[in-house]
C-alpha cells in the first residue's frame, strides 16, 4: 500500500527534505535492537509526524531490513514520507546492471534509493582497493543504471569533511560525478562527527558554488554540534538534512529530528512539515523512545519533560508575570507542557504558580503562600525533594491551605519481617494496624520484599473500606541514600510511583531507614489517590 512517486509528490513540498535514518543509521546505537515489527512501528509514527523520507535499511545486506521493506510495501500506507532504500555503490571491477547488492536494491521496491559513496581519497584506496578513478566510475555507473530503472537517488558522500581537508579536489570530483550522473541530492557526510559549525558552512558554501548540485547534510554529534552543524549547512545552501529520532546512532548518535525540525519551523520560518504536526512532536518523541525501549531523555529540547520547567524563583516571579520571559518557546506549539518545579530554590511566585498547575487555589493569600514556602525550605533541609513528587507537594498544600492534612486512615503502628531462611531464600512479611471509618483493623500480608508486604498488608487492610484502592498500582521505586549528619548515620530517600490505569503519581518519604522512608511514601500514595478518586477523607 505505499504510495506512488507521483502520489508522494503532490503531498511532499519537494523544495527542502526532512529525511530519518532512524531504522537505519539511528538502529546502530549501542542498545537498540529492533524487530520488523518495530521498525514498522516507528515508520509509522514518522509518517504520521510528517518526514519527507523514511530510510528503512539496507536490503539484501540483511534479512530483517529485506522483510521489512516487504511488509512496509503490503501493510503501510504512506501519506507524507516516501520510503528509502540504502545501499553501496557497485563493486570495483564490476558493472551496476549484474552486481546483486545493486538489484536487491531495485527489488525492494522502494522508490528512492540511497547510495554510500567514498569520497576521501584514503578510504577509497584502503577500505575500498581500488584506484581514485574506478571509485568515480562506481559512482556514476550505479547512479545512472538506477536513474535508467526509474529510481529517484541520493548519493552520501562518506567521511566528506574530513576527505575535504586532505584532498578538496578529489572530494568535490565525488559530487560532481555523482550529480552529472543523474544523483537528486548530494549528501555531504560528517561522519566523524568532528566538525564545527563554521567548517561546515564555510565547505558546504564552495562546495555548492563549484559543482551546482543540490546538496544535503548528515551529521554525526561526536563535538555536541550535529543539530548546529546541520542548521548551519542550511545557512550555506543544503536543502536536505538527515537526521534520527531523538537523535539516535552509533556511538554518541546523529543530529537529532526534533530540535532540526523546530529550529527550521520556528526559527527559520520554514514549512517542512504537515499542517498540526509540530504539536505533535513530543507525542512522537516519547512514542518512539518506548518501541526502542529507551528512557525519553527528560533534559531533551523542546520535548523533554524538563524542556520548559521552571526551578528558580526568580524565573517564576517573571514567568508570572509573562512566561515568555523565560522561554524562547510556547511549550505547546511543541506538544509539551510548562511545569513548576518547588524545591528549596522556590519563592511565593513558583509556589503559587504550582498550585495554579495543581488546582489548589491560594487566592493570592501573601501569609499563606509565605508559610508553604517556608514549609517546603525547612522539608527540603531534612531530605525531602518535590520537584519529582507533585503528589506528596499537592498533599502538604493541600493540608497549609484547608487547615489539616487529609486522612483516609490513621496508623497506629507497622512492622516488616526479613526472615532469612538455611536455604538461602527469605521470607518477606508485613503487619499494619490502623484505624479506619472507626474501626480498629489488624493485617498481615506477605511479599517478594518488605516494601511490597507493607503495600499488600496496607491493601488488606483497607480494600474492604476503599475498594478503589484494587486499581493502584506501584510501577517504580527508586531509593537514594543522602549525606549522613551523625557519625555513621545516614538519612534515606524514597519515591514512588504510583498508576491507577488513568494517571501516574509520584510521592516522596524520608527517614532514617528505607523501611520507613518507603512507609511514609506509600501513605501519601493511598492518599493521593483515594483523594483524586473522589473519596471523602474518613476523619
Amino acid at each position: 500500500m505505499t504510495t506512488t512517486p507521483e502520489a508522494a509528490a503532490a503531498v511532499l513540498d519537494d523544495s527542502f527534505h526532512v529525511f530519518d535514518t532512524t531504522l537505519r543509521d539511528g538502529a546502530q546505537r549501542e542498545g537498540i535492537n529492533l524487530t520488523v515489527a518495530d521498525k514498522l512501528t516507528i515508520a509509522r509514527h514518522l509518517d504520521d509526524f510528517g518526514v519527507g523520507f523514511i530510510e528503512g535499511g539496507w536490503p539484501g545486506a540483511n534479512p530483517r531490513d529485506t522483510e521489512f521493506f516487504a511488509r512496509a510495501r503490503a501493510e503501510i500506507d504512506f501519506r507524507n514520507a516516501r520510503l528509502v532504500a540504502f545501499g553501496a555503490t557497485r563493486r570495483a571491477g564490476g558493472s551496476a546492471a549484474e552486481d546483486p547488492q545493486v538489484r536487491a536494491l531495485l527489488e525492494s521496491g522502494a522508490p528512492v534509493i540511497t547510495l554510500v559513496a567514498k569520497s576521501h581519497d584514503r578510504h577509497v584506496e584502503l577500505a575500498l582497493r581500488t584506484t581514485l578513478e574506478e571509485n568515480l566510475e562506481m559512482v556514476r555507473d550505479t547512479v545512472s543504471h538506477l536513474v535508467a530503472q526509474g529510481r529517484r537517488v541520493f548519493v552520501d558522500c562518506e567521511h566528506f569533511f574530513d576527505g575535504y581537508r586532505a584532498n578538496a579536489a578529489y572530494a568535490t570530483s565525488v559530487v560532481r560525478t555523482a550529480h552529472e550522473a543523474g544523483a537528486d541530492v548530494v549528501v555531504l557526510c560528517d561522519t566523524n562527527g568532528g566538525m564545527l559549525p563554521a567548517q561546515v558552512t564555510a565547505t558546504v558554501a564552495t562546495v555548492l558554488a563549484d559543482t551546482g548540485a543540490r546538496l544535503g547534510i548528515h551529521a554525526q554529534d561526536d563535538t555536541g554540534c550535529a543539530v548546529a552543524n546541520t542548521l548551519a549547512a542550511v545557512d550555506a545552501g543544503a536543502t536536505h538534512v538527515q537526521c534520527t529520532a531523538n537523535g539516535y546512532g552509533e556511538r554518541v548518535g546523529n543530529a537529532n529530528l526534533f530540535p532540526v525540525v523546530a529550529a527550521l519551523e520556528i526559527k527559520y520560518g520554514r514549512t517542512v512539515l504537515p499542517a498540526g504536526a509540530l504539536a505533535e512532536m513530543t507525542r512522537i518523541s516519547h512514542a518512539i523512545a518506548e518501541v526502542v525501549n529507551l528512557t525519553p531523555s527528560t533534559h531533551q529540547p523542546y520535548v523533554g519533560v524538563s524542556a520548559f520547567a521552571h526551578k528558580a524563583g526568580l524565573h517564576a516571579s517573571a514567568i508570572k508575570v509573562d512566561p515568555d520571559l523565560y522561554q524562547h518557546i510556547d511549550p505547546e506549539r511543541v506538544g509539551n507542557t510548562m511545569r513548576m518545579l518547588v524545591s528549596d530554590m522556590a519563592g511565593r511566585a513558583s509556589i503559587e504558580l504550582k498550585g495554579k498547575e495543581l488546582g489548589v487555589d491560594l487566592g493570592g493569600d501573601r501569609a499563606l503562600i509565605s508559610r508553604v514556602v517556608e514549609r517546603v525550605k525547612e522539608r527540603e533541609l531534612q531530605g525531602y525533594t518535590y520537584e519529582a513528587a507533585d503528589a506528596s507537594f499537592e498533599l502538604l498544600l493541600r493540608a497549609e491551605v484547608e487547615g489539616r492534612a487529609r486522612r483516609y486512615f490513621r496508623v497506629e503502628s507497622w512492622r516488616a519481617i526479613v526472615e532469612d531462611r538455611p536455604d538461602g531464600t527469605h521470607a518477606n512479611e508485613a503487619t499494619v494496624k490502623l484505624w479506619a471509618k472507626g474501626e480498629r483493623i489488624v493485617a498481615t500480608a506477605e511479599g517478594n520484599g518488605p516494601v511490597n508486604a507493607l503495600d499488600r498488608a496496607l491493601r488488606v487492610a483497607l480494600e474492604r473500606f476503599y475498594p478503589q484502592l484494587a486499581k493502584f498500582e506501584l510501577v517504580d521505586y527508586k531509593v537514594r541514600i543522602l549525606e549522613g549528619k551523625h557519625g555513621t548515620e545516614s538519612t534515606t530517600r524514597v519515591l514512588v510511583a504510583t498508576t491507577d490505569g488513568a494517571r501516574e503519581w509520584s510521592t516522596v518519604g524520608v527517614a532514617e531507614n528505607v523501611i520507613a522512608a518507603s512507609w511514609q511514601a506509600l501513605e501519601d500514595a493511598f492518599t493521593f489517590g483515594l483523594l483524586h478518586a473522589g473519596v471523602e477523607p474518613a476523619e
